[in-house]
Order: C-alpha cells, then structure tokens, then sequence
C-alpha cells in the first residue's frame, strides 16, 4: 500500500513539472506592458470616472435625453404652431370634355400654370380637445392658351375651429401621462447612476479580489518552498517520511501553479475594469482599498417613506393604471356615436389683378360641417372591446397591487441585510488578523517541529479564507449601500435626496 501511495504521488509529481513548464512560457504574456501607467484610485474615485466617461453611462444619459425631448414634443404640442404650405409650380397640359349649346359635348386640349400658399397657426386646445386654426391664403391660375386669362383667389382670414365630439380628449389624458412619465424618466436616470456605481464596485473588488488571490499565492508559494527546503534537511537524517515530503514537493508544485493561475485572474480583472472605465490597456489602476465603512443604520419606516416618495416603479404603478383608464376611455369612445364639427368663418376675393385680389369689398366665407357615424349593426364588436379594456384594467390593478406588496417586501429584507454588513465588515476584519496570528503561530511550530504538515496546511487554508472572506464583506456592504441609495435615491450618508444633484449630474456628463 505504501508503494502504491509513493509510486502515485511521484507521478503527480511528474505531471506538474510538465504543466509548470508550459505555464512558464505563458508568464511572459503575463507582464505588464513595458510602456504601463500606474494610477491609484479610491473606489470613489472609480466610482466618478465611470459616471463621467463609461460607456453604461454615455448609454444612460442618451437615453435620458431621448425621453427628455420626447418630453418636450409633447410640450410643443400645446404652443401655437406657424406653417407655411406653399406649391410653387403646378404645370398641367391635358385634354378635358367640355361642352356648349351649338357643339354639345367636344374635348378640347387646356394648359394651365397654377401656383398657391398658405400661412396658418394652429393651436390645440387641450381642455376641450379641439383644434383652433387662423389661415391666410393666395392662390394664382393662368392659362397658358390664353394670356390675358389670369385669376388669383386671396383669402386674407380665415378663422376655424375643429372639435370631436365622441367624448375622448387625448390632450387631457396625455397632461396627466407625460409629466409622470418624464418624472419617471428622471428618476431611472439616477438610478442607473447607481447601477453604474455598483457595476464599478464589482469591477474594483473584483480586481482587488485578484491581487489579494495573487499575493496569498506568491506567499504560499514562498512558504511551500521554505517548507520543502526544511523537509528535505529532515528527510536526510530520518523525522520526516518519503510520503511527507511528497507532499511537501505537490504543495510547493501546487503553490506554483496557482501563482501562474492568480496572474492571469488579475490580467483578466484589470482589463474588465479598464473596459469598463474605458481606459486604455497600458493604464493600470492601483486600487486603494476602503478600511473603514460608515457607521450607518438606516431605518425601515424612514426608508420605506423615501421610496414609496422617489422610486420610479411607484411612479410606473401610477401611470400603467392611468393608461387602462385610458384605454376605457378610448373604447368607449369609439363604440357609440362618433362625430366632428368643423366651423369656418373669414373674407376671401377673386380677381384678374393681384392688386385688386387684397382690394375691398370680400365675400364673405363661411362653412360649417358636422360629420357623424352612427353604428347600427357591429354584432358587439364596440361592445366587447369596453369589456376587454375594463378585464385589462381589473389585471393591471390587481398586479399592480402584488408588485406594491412584492416590493415593500423586498425592500424591507434589503434594508435588513444592509443593516448587518457594518458588523459583517467588523466581524470578517477581526477573523482575518486572528487568522494571520493563528497562522504565524503554527509556522513557527512547525519550524520547531512541534506541529506536522496538515496542521499548517489548514492554518493556511483558513488565513487565505479569511482574507478573502474580509475583501468579499467589504465589496458586498457597499453593494448593498448603492442598492439602498438606487431603491430610495436618497444619500445616507450625506443626508439628502438625490434628485438635487440631477442638474450638476447631466452638467458633467
């Protein structure tokens, strides 16, 4: 049995000079690049550059800015709007029927030159739905066959107003939709911010995460080789078996291994945080770790209040029940009598000289339309449309209702689990100095051979658990604390709300 288990071992052995060698030659890939600028950054630091030039963050403000003038279309909507309708040249050559007493029914081959324009402003009016227009408008007509057979028609004013009459007023519904939607469209702004914060926190402890991985490995490495040095002088005069110090050589050679492993961890993770912070390859950031957090308890009532008050979904509840009122109303408005009433009133002239065109006396223009459509036969087409708007808008607000409850729940746990990462943090430092010590302890027991190997290979494996247990507490309370400002936009810290610094935000990006 105990030459099957040397025999084994040395071909473990074996095995690993052969990966060590080709993992030697990938080292040289693994080098900084000659021309390499370190920069030091807090994850403050990080934090900001990301906001100012990532490209989640050019994405984030472009969006914002696309619903900020779609925002401002619907603003527009509501002023007076100034056209000109104008066709200049109108050339028109074509055989016509026409007809006289002597000939009765002949054709005849016309030319025409025709040419008009016309300046309008209109004006939505919002609180009826109607439409209010002024017009003014010239028109010339020649015939080419004849040149003294030229009239122009002016209408120097002319008034109008369209109003439906169904009982849907678009204009009414869009003034309560549009604003909560550009507010809400604010407030995903900031919160993408926060996304984008949170994004840069993963990508900083990642790296640092990396380099920790890197130094316990090379520190490892370093020990493994003492220790095999160490068991070697005792091999030689007999307190440590051929089995022990295969071990000794598999842990140097795993040691080595893991080095190689750690190096291309920490190349991957400095380019994933360089891409993300669209900086070149050759930047290397020497991350700065945070060693204090603040000392934040945020309480539940408070934090509720403050995202029932700021947080968009609130906001997206409010408007997904006004678009199914909406839809009730546009159905019901298109299943019963449908009708329109256009009124015009203005002067207008005809005349063979321009200047007499804007001559007085005008005729008066006058015109007043009512179209309707009355349905007589639909097989409850209408009817059932209403019922499926209001089915629709019984769905909404039942799942609107859950999602309220889901998210104070999800909101209340979150607010709980923040709660505990300061004492996480606190606990997981403490382990880690008491970890180093119990680990210094055990080497140096070992160097007088009080301890065996297994003994230090566990004091080991739990100092590289606790160090890395610290970095991954740090990382996950400040995850947790931009969690809680994207679900409140609201600072903890600094003890305001976030919509303040919307304007300073959009001014450096």
């Amino acid at each position: 049995m105990m030459t099957t288990r040397l025999l084994l071992m040395s071909f473990c052995v074996f095995c690993f000079f052969g990966l060590i060698k080709a993992q030697e030659q990938e080292n040289y890939f693994l080098e900084e690049p000659e021309d390499a600028v370190h920069v030091e950054m807090t994850l403050e630091e990080v934090i900001d550059l990301a906001h100012e030039q990532s490209l989640y963050s050019f994405r984030s403000r472009n969006m914002y800015l696309a619903r900020y003038w779609e925002f401002r279309s619907y603003q527009a909507d509501r002023l007076p709007i100034l056209s000109l309708d104008a066709t200049p040249v109108n050339y028109d050559k074509s055989v016509v029927s026409r007809f006289d007493e002597e000939r009765g029914e002949y054709f005849d081959q016309r030319s025409y030159f025709t040419s008009d324009a016309s300046l309008s402003v209109r004006q939505n009016v919002p609180w009826t739905g109607g439409v209010f227009d002024i017009t003014s408008s010239l028109s010339r007509s020649q015939n080419l066959d004849d040149s003294d057979d030229t009239q122009y028609a002016s209408v120097p004013v002319s008034i109008g107003f369209t109003q439906p009459l169904n009982g849907y007023n678009r204009f009414k519904w869009e003034s309560r939709i549009e604003p909560l939607q550009f507010e809400k469209a604010k407030r995903e702004y900031l919160q993408s911010l926060e996304s984008i914060a949170i994004q840069a926190t993963d990508y900083f402890f990642g790296q640092v995460t990396a380099e920790i991985n890197l130094k316990i490995a090379e520190t490892n490495y370093s020990n493994a080789d003492t220790l095999y040095n160490i068991g070697k002088g005792r091999f030689e005069i007999g307190t440590v078996t051929q089995d022990e110090l295969l071990d000794l050589e598999l842990g140097l050679l795993n040691a080595q291994m893991e080095v190689t492993r750690a190096k291309i961890d920490l190349r991957q993770a400095r380019a994933a945080l360089n891409s993300f912070l669209a900086l070149e390859d050759n930047v290397i950031i020497d991350c700065v770790v945070p060693d204090e957090v603040p000392a934040l308890k945020i309480e539940p009532e408070r934090a509720m209040a403050l995202a029932i008050e700021n947080n968009p979904e609130i906001l997206d509840y409010q408007q997904r029940l006004m678009e199914a009122e909406q839809n009730i109303a546009r159905a019901r408005s298109e299943s019963g009598l449908s009708a329109d009433i256009r009124a015009n009133f203005g002067i207008n002239k005809n005349s063979d000289d321009f200047g007499l065109a804007y001559g007085s006396p005008f005729g008066d223009q006058q015109q007043i339309r009512v179209s309707l459509n009355i349905p007589i036969l639909d097989w409850g087409l209408r009817k059932g449309q209403i019922q499926m708007a209001r089915s629709n808008r019984d769905v909404t607000e039942a799942t609107v209702k859950q999602e309220r409850v889901d998210f104070e729940q999800d909101l209340f746990i979150r607010i709980m689990e923040f709660n505990m990462q300061e004492k996480q943090v606190e606990i997981s430092a403490k382990a880690d100095t008491i970890a180093q010590k119990g680990y210094d302890v055990t080497k140096q027991r070992f160097l007088i051979d009080k301890v065996d190997v297994i003994k230090l290979n566990s004091a080991r494996n739990s100092l590289d658990a606790a160090r890395r247990n610290y970095i991954s507490s740090l990382q996950q309370y400040w995850r947790s604390y931009f969690q809680m400002r994207q679900i409140t936009l609201y600072d903890f810290v600094n003890d305001r709300p976030l919509m303040k610094e919307l304007d300073e935000l959009l001014q450096q990006q």
